[in-house]
């Protein structure tokens, strides 16, 4: 808990010296791929909106903008370095070549649906880009469903932020443990999804 603490006060120090431009970055370095914390950064962001501080609809415009340019640099990271970037980074994820293969054949089907819910799950919300950039999906399918995705997905959590952010470290907590129940039940769809079209191709 006083990591999270600490955390978070650090975010509000960086929120109070720069803005708007903290939430900014802040999302869209995540959702280009780093290891930055978007989502907890606009819950203190909505929070602070409920303070005065900052107002909830520039918070989400902010959010969502930056969310869309982070995504757009993962697609276009992942259309032209590929299958070869993620085998060298992804090997740091558990993420083996059989597994992208599954991985990109999944988003050649169910891409558009996996890029607008994907910002609300851990871990496929920094990949998400990537994945769909290196499986081919068409850019302007792929910018439809993001901006419907980062336009959703600043608004609940800003809003969350903004209604329960008195208790943002417990705030912080459930948000986090969703996103990873969500991580689970995507990845036991996608094992279902995986098996039933493996047995009807060897059924064929």
């Amino acid at each position: 808990m006083d990591f999270l603490q600490n955390s978070l006060q650090l975010i509000e120090q960086y929120m109070l010296a720069y803005g708007y431009w903290a939430v900014f970055f802040g999302v869209m370095l995540e959702n280009a791929g780093l290891p930055v914390p978007g989502e907890t950064i606009l819950l203190v962001a909505g929070y602070f909106a409920s303070t005065g501080v900052f107002r909830v609809p520039l918070v989400m415009l902010v959010a969502a903008t930056g969310a869309v340019i982070g995504d757009n640099i993962g697609f276009a990271i992942g259309h032209h370095y590929g299958r070869g970037l993620l085998l060298r980074v992804g090997r740091f994820f558990f993420l083996t070549p059989k597994r992208i293969e599954h991985m990109e054949n999944y988003f050649k089907n169910h891409g558009n649906k996996t890029i607008l819910v994907a910002r609300f799950i851990t871990g496929l919300r920094v990949f998400a880009a990537l994945l769909a950039g290196a499986s081919k999906m068409p850019w302007r399918v792929f910018f439809i469903y993001n901006v419907s995705g980062a336009v959703l997905w600043s608004a609940v959590i800003t809003m969350l932020g903004y209604l329960f952010g008195q208790s943002l470290p417990l705030l912080v907590k459930w948000v986090g443990r969703t996103g990873t129940i969500l991580l689970i039940v995507a990845i036991i769809l996608g094992l279902v999804i995986w098996r039933v079209q493996r047995h009807r191709k060897s059924n064929d």
